[in-house]
């Protein structure tokens, strides 16, 4: 049966909390075997016979919202694929020599339209690089995040992105490590 990780968006941020434990029973509700769950920024690993990872989000989205009241969009990757995310992440040569480098990965349900892709990948500044591959979008920065010029300005953003979760590169390393 396949493995399958969710990234759920919005958890543990203000008063959505909810601990790992409790979020693991949630999961274990559905038909779901060894769940298990990575951090606690919403990370849930399961294993599954479904092979429709659209059904699985919309059932997990579902439950969550029932059980906890929360929207909770998720976005669902299989080992394989987040295998393949992690070894053909882009931009990893950029900034090597910067103490707080860093790449994040934001996870869409759908592929970022070619236009939208084009407009993200030749956006750059001095410490901030961005590559659009089908699903996903990768953002390699040089400092502190909150310190970064991008990240400062993300309210004034003028893209309409679809809506997504972002992890750590370093985070789904170690996912893949369990």
């Amino acid at each position: 049966m396949p493995r399958y990780i969710a990234f759920l968006r919005g958890i543990n941020l203000g008063k959505r909390r909810i601990k790992m434990d409790a979020l693991r029973a949630l999961f274990a509700e559905l038909p779901l075997t060894d769940v298990a769950t990575y951090i606690a920024s919403g990370n849930v690993l399961f294993t599954s016979s479904s092979r429709s990872p659209a059904k699985l989000e919309a059932t997990i989205e579902s439950h969550l919202q029932t059980r906890t009241g929360w929207d909770v969009p998720t976005v669902i990757r299989s080992l394989p694929e987040l295998q393949r995310i992690v070894d053909e992440a882009p931009l990893g040569d950029l900034f090597t020599d910067q103490p707080h480098a860093s790449t994040q990965v934001t996870f869409f349900k759908t592929p970022v339209p070619a236009e939208l892709a084009s407009r993200i990948t030749a956006t750059h500044t001095a410490t901030d690089r961005f590559a659009v591959i089908d699903r996903e979008a990768y953002w390699r920065c040089a400092t502190k995040l909150t310190e970064s010029i991008v990240w400062n300005d993300q309210k004034n953003s003028t893209y309409t992105l679809p809506a997504g979760t972002t992890r750590n590169l370093n985070t789904l390393q170690a996912i893949l490590a369990l």
